[in-house]
Order: structure tokens, then C-alpha cells, then sequence
């Protein structure tokens, strides 16, 4: 019976009373959510281990994500102090039907370690630093919780030294999983390829390890895609003795579109020279010009070798290239080195984090296939004249990942889940807001997305580019293909064997 078959009467006294089953409905939903909400906290109440729930007092800053163009409401933020603490928030997740998501230095660039949406469970693993190191044996074992700076300073009082990243404040945890590249990468590979075994949580809270003679697969997988299998509570790598002296140079030019173009050419060609030495480490940083027009040009990086070569080294590029703007050498020896790249101190404790509010692309690109005249062209124009008017601060890197003698570049494709061994230079286009605040403005979007389609829009057809999954998009439509390449189906099959109900699902991660 619908309403049009009653009485006038009865449509009236229907009329009058339907409402009351709206508030009641909602009553029912609101007990059931609070109902959910505080059965979470009881289960959650595991003692010395701390939690924030939505209302609590410390829960705004603790899910605060690094980068303030994300605003994301976990259903709470946890804290163990052990692994098995750890283990049993995963089988509690698991039992509530949430997605669980492990944060170690929260440097995501779109908030994976709050989950990347509304709802999940977060681990944060700022607990997880202890560090221990074997000189002898030349290796490290790092809790996950720890951050590059930290682990450098621990490493150097020994006299030892691993490939990372230059900021000190990101995470060990999310770094190695992902990849890790920094100025020693050709010397070292990433900080992924030094990884000998993983302490690590599965889905269904079972604590294991894995390396290459235990849980291989696991282990092939944690190495590229990490975040999607497990959560990591310790990591032991392979470490290096420091080099004795590094050089940090900068070459800069004020070049236009036609010479900036040029010039990249000019480094395409001369880091495929057959004598470049792996102790070469750079990147070509573009920033806004001086004038429109103009892209401010800078060959930077650092030299491990002998300091008496890294003149001869480099003379055939700036042999090639136009008068130079300005140069700088900075030399030191590898801590102090490694505190000029950070910017800062590299003790995390001593000074607060910061964030930042910003849209960030990659593009790896193809060393059988450089970049094209026309792609290099779009690129440096777009910089030159939508860069210049831009309503954002904004840096791009191109970072030389391949080249002569790269030890990233020796590792087989299918080695690792990382799967990129064969790129030439992995860009990192980085736009923020001017005051690094919210809110974002829709410029910087447009500024980037024009400058990423205009270097493939202008490339091969069958133009086998990737993209960083240290640098993650959260709106890059193919992102599996461009992420993992043709580890994905491996990478899937694993994902439904160790992962089935999807408690480590992210919205950028090895999904159904």
C-alpha cells in the first residue's frame, strides 16, 4: 500500500508521525557507531601502549600528515613499544573489519601512513629505534620507526655509511620498501637493494622475517611494495665504510628554453660516456628563472672519489654546455657532507619536523630512450613561462639514476619488485603553495599535470616511462603499470595469498 491509497486522515496522521522514524534511525546508527567506537578503545587498552582516538586530546597533532593538502580522520592512532603489541593491534584491526596502516617517519606524500582515507587503523612505529650496529660484519639492524638523519649519525660513529635519501626526518620504514635513492645510489644502489632480511607483521598477525632464504617471496615483494604485504619492525642492511672525503657541487646557469633544452641533452649524452665513474652522484635541479623566459639551471651533487678527479670528471659536460652563472664546492667528510644535504641537523629529537602543503609527480625515464628534443622543449618552456607566473613555489629534480657504471642499474628487473633498472633519470616535479599552508591552489595541479603531459604527450608512442612510488600520486590513473611494470601480476597473486581479506589496502596500493 502506498501513501496515495489512504485516507486524507491517515495521509495527515502518516505525515505527522513519519518524521519521528528518522530521528530514531539515526539514534540507532549513532549507538551502533559509539557502540563500535568504544568497543575499539576497550580492545585497543593494552597496557603501555598509547592511543588517540577522534575527540581525544594529542589526536590533532597526531594525525597531522606531512603534507597539509590531505585531510584524513583515522578511526584511531596507535603506539606499541613491542612487536608483539604490534602484532596483536593488527589481529584487532583484522577482527573489526578496518584497514590497517603502518606510519614510520609520515613523509608520505599523500598520506599513506594515515591510510590515504577516512576510517583506518594506524600503527605509528615511533617506538621502533633501536639500532645496532656489527662493524665487523658490516651490517646494521634499524627498528622501523627510525629516521634517515638519526640512522646516519649512528652509522658514522663507526665509521659506516648506507644509500638513503637527504632529509633526515623521513622514515627508514616507508624509505627501504619503496626504493631510497641519494647521491650514492650508483655507488651503492638504493637503500632497498641493501636489505638483507625483514622482521615484519603479516596480515593476519603472524610475526615472521624474511630474506632471500626465508619467505623469499615475501621477501621479493617487500622490496618494491612493502606496505601492501606487511608492516616491517626491524630491517637489516648491508652498510658501507664511509668515504674518507665527498665534494658537494653546484653548477649553476640562467639558460632559456632553447639552451635549457640543450643542456639536457648534453647531460643525457654525457652520462652514458663509458668511463663515468660510479662515485658521481647528481642531479639537475630547475627552479624559476630570473627573468620569464629563463629557467635557473643547476647541475648539483656529490663526488666520493678522489677530490683530485672530480674536475676531469665533469670537464666534458661543461666543456659542452654555455658560460657558467655560478659554482660552489663544499668539501668535508661524509657526515658533514651528509648535514650540508639535509639542510639541517640530522638529530630528528633535537628540532620538531615540519610539513608542507604541496602536489608532487614523477616520471622515470627510459635510458634505451632519452628524452626527445620536442619532449625536452615542452619541458623547458612550460618552466620558462607557466613556471615563471606560477602561484607556487616550486623545484624539479632530475635525479641520475642510470648512466655508466650504475649499481641501481645492475640489479635485474625482476630481482626486486622494484622494477625500474633500466631509467636514466627519475624527475620529481614538486609544486607547494607559497606559504606552505592551505589551501592549495588549483594552478599548482595544472602547472604540474601540463608539465608531465607535455614530456610524454611529446615522446614515442610505446614510450616505456614509470613513476617513483617514493614520490606517490594519489591521482595517477595507471599507477600499478607505471609503479611496479610487470611485476604486478606476480605482485597480485602474492597480494591474495598473504593479504586476502585487504587489512593492509590502501588506495594506491597492490589492490584487487
Amino acid at each position: 500500500m502506498t501513501s496515495a491509497d489512504l485516507s486524507p486522515a491517515l495521509q495527515t496522521l502518516t505525515t505527522m508521525f513519519a518524521p519521528r522514524a528518522i530521528p530514531w534511525a539515526l539514534m540507532a546508527l549513532n549507538l551502533a557507531t559509539f557502540t563500535a567506537a568504544s568497543d575499539l578503545r576497550s580492545d585497543l587498552a593494552i597496557p603501555g601502549v598509547t592511543s588517540f582516538f577522534p575527540g581525544d586530546a594529542g589526536y590533532a597533532n597526531a594525525s597531522r600528515p606531512f603534507n597539509l593538502r590531505f585531510t584524513l580522520e583515522p578511526v584511531a592512532i596507535v603506539y606499541p613499544e613491542t612487536v608483539q603489541e604490534l602484532a596483536d593491534i593488527v589481529k584487532i584491526g583484522k577482527a573489526n573489519r578496518l584497514r590497517v596502516s603502518a606510519r614510520s617517519g609520515g613523509h608520505s606524500y599523500i598520506a599513506n601512513g594515515l591510510g590515504g582515507e577516512n576510517g583506518t587503523l594506524v600503527i605509528d612505529l615511533a617506538r621502533f629505534t633501536n639500532i645496532t650496529v656489527n662493524p665487523e660484519s658490516k651490517t646494521v639492524v634499524v627498528g622501523s620507526g627510525n629516521r634517515l638523519g638519526d640512522i646516519a649519525l649512528a652509522l658514522n660513529d663507526y665509521g659506516l655509511a648506507m644509500p638513503h635519501g637527504t632529509c633526515p626526518y623521513v622514515g627508514i620504514g616507508g624509505h627501504s620498501v619503496y626504493g631510497g635513492f641519494g647521491f650514492t645510489s650508483r655507488m651503492w644502489g638504493l637503500t632497498l637493494d641493501n636489505v638483507l632480511s625483514i622482521n615484519l607483521v603479516l596480515a593476519n598477525g603472524t610475526i615472521t622475517t624474511a630474506s632471500k632464504d626465508v619467505n623469499p617471496d615475501l621477501f621479493w615483494a617487500m622490496r618494491g611494495a612493502g606496505p601492501s604485504f606487511a608492516i616491517t619492525t626491524s630491517i637489516k642492511f648491508s652498510v658501507y665504510p664511509a668515504p674518507a672525503s665527498v665534494i658537494i657541487f653546484q653548477y649553476n646557469w640562467q639558460l632559456d628554453v632553447e639552451k635549457a633544452a640543450t643542456a639536457l641533452d648534453t647531460f643525457q649524452t654525457f652520462v652514458v660516456e663509458p668511463n663515468l665513474p660510479p662515485e658521481f652522484g647528481a642531479e639537475i635541479v630547475l627552479t624559476r628563472g630570473a627573468i620569464a623566459g629563463n629557467v635557473s639551471w643547476g647541475l648539483t651533487g656529490a663526488w666520493h672519489g678522489d677530490p683530485s678527479l672530480l674536475n676531469g670528471t665533469v670537464a666534458p659536460f661543461l666543456a659542452a654546455m654555455p658560460p657558467l652563472h655560478g659554482v660552489t664546492f663544499t668539501p668535508g667528510n661524509w657526515i658533514e657532507s651528509v648535514t650540508v644535504l639535509a639542510g639541517s641537523t640530522l638529530n630528528t629529537s633535537s628540532a620538531p619536523d615540519y610539513t608542507d602543503t604541496f602536489y608532487a609527480k614523477s616520471l622515470m625515464t627510459p635510458e634505451a630512450s632519452p628524452m626527445s628534443h620536442a619532449a625536452r622543449t615542452s619541458f623547458m618552456k612550460n618552466l620558462a613561462y607557466e613556471g615563471f607566473a606560477s602561484n607556487t613555489s616550486w623545484f624539479f629534480q632530475v635525479e641520475l639514476y642510470g648512466g655508466s657504471n650504475s649499481k641501481i642499474n645492475a640489479v635485474p628487473a625482476d630481482e626486486t619488485a622494484f622494477v625500474h633498472r633500466s631509467s636514466m633519470f627519475t624527475i620529481q616535479f614538486y609544486a607547494s603553495s607559497f606559504n606552505n599552508a592551505p589551501p592549495y591552489p588549483d594552478f599548482g595541479f595544472t602547472f604540474l599535470d601540463d608539465l608531465v603531459d607535455g614530456i610524454t604527450s611529446n615522446s614515442p608512442k610505446n614510450w616505456d616511462y614509470g613513476a617513483y612510488t617514493n614520490y606517490m600520486q594519489d591521482n595517477l590513473a595507471d599507477y600499478k603499470k607505471r609503479y611496479w611494470g610487470f611485476n604486478v601480476p606476480r605482485l597480485v597473486a602474492l597480494k591474495k595469498t598473504l593479504d586476502p581479506t585487504g587489512v593492509f589496502d590502501f588506495p594506491v596500493g597492490i589492490n584487487d
